[in-house]
Parts: C-alpha cells; sequence; structure tokens
C-alpha cells in the first residue's frame, strides 16, 4: 500500500490517485521494477484537494482519517510506503521528519513501514529521485 498527501488538479479531476506528473514517475519507478499498478493500492491522508495546493490542516486530515483507517484495515497490507513528510506525519507521529527517516523500515502494530520522498518532490528536486529509487528497490526487496 502507499499512501500519499492529498489529489493534485489532474487526481481531483479523475477521481484516481497519483495521474498527474507524480503519478506518471511513480508508475516509471513500478514499471522500472516490475511492479504493476494493479499489484499495489494507493491512498491518500486527505480525499480532497486543499486549496491553493497547500498541505492540509489538522481539522482537514481528522476528517479523513477514519475513512483512510477503513482503506487500511481492508486491504491488509504487510507494508505501506509513506510518501512524503505529510503521509508520514499523520500516520507514524509528528516527531518524524522525511528527511532523516526516508529509507528506514518503522515496524508498528504488525506493518512494516518505509517513508520516502512524494513523487512531487522528485519533480522538484531531480537530487532525491536515487533515494526514492533505492527506496522502491527496498520495497520490492520485502515484497
Amino acid at each position: 500500500m502507499f499512501i500519499g498527501e492529498g489529489p493534485g488538479a489532474d487526481e481531483d479531476l479523475q477521481g484516481i490517485p497519483f495521474v498527474g506528473r507524480a503519478g506518471k514517475l511513480m508508475d516509471m519507478a513500478f514499471a522500472g521494477l516490475g511492479i504493476k499498478r494493479e499489484e499495489v493500492y494507493i491512498a491518500n491522508i486527505v480525499k480532497c484537494r486543499p486549496l491553493n495546493n497547500r498541505n492540509p490542516e489538522t481539522d482537514e486530515v481528522e476528517a479523513c482519517m477514519d475513512y483512510l483507517k477503513s482503506q487500511i484495515n481492508l486491504v491488509n497490507p504487510q507494508i505501506i510506503v509513506l510518501l512524503g513528510s505529510v503521509a508520514l506525519k499523520n500516520i507514524l507521529g509528528k516527531e518524524y521528519g522525511i528527511t532523516s527517516t526516508r529509507g528506514k523500515w518503522i515496524e508498528k502494530d504488525g506493518i512494516a513501514y518505509m517513508p520516502t520522498f512524494h513523487p512531487a518532490a522528485l519533480l522538484r528536486d531531480e537530487d532525491k529521485k536515487i533515494d526514492f529509487w533505492n527506496d522502491l528497490k527496498n520495497v520490492k526487496c520485502k515484497m
């Protein structure tokens, strides 16, 4: 299971997570690893696009968290990849930072979590692509 932040403009229009530029980058990484998109479940912390594509506020996260928890319970994943700081902090706790935590397995409640950069961050900073790729390779090895 992969959990991102929230829908962007393309995702909002289509109602499908990660179909925009960041999603296409993620699809390329999946293809390079031999992972079919249909083999993973992709969700977001919030289900609606925050105004001006800002980070979701606490009340917006709280409004969507029960829905996300239901998704996690239904999928019953052994591995959850947390895409970016918003996903990391809202799933594992505010004390975690993406830069210091990415690439490190965190076990909690019988689930192995892999924090990594959000694909949108790779579009802004190409230097993060190698770390993202290595993190996903690590996930593939554990699948």
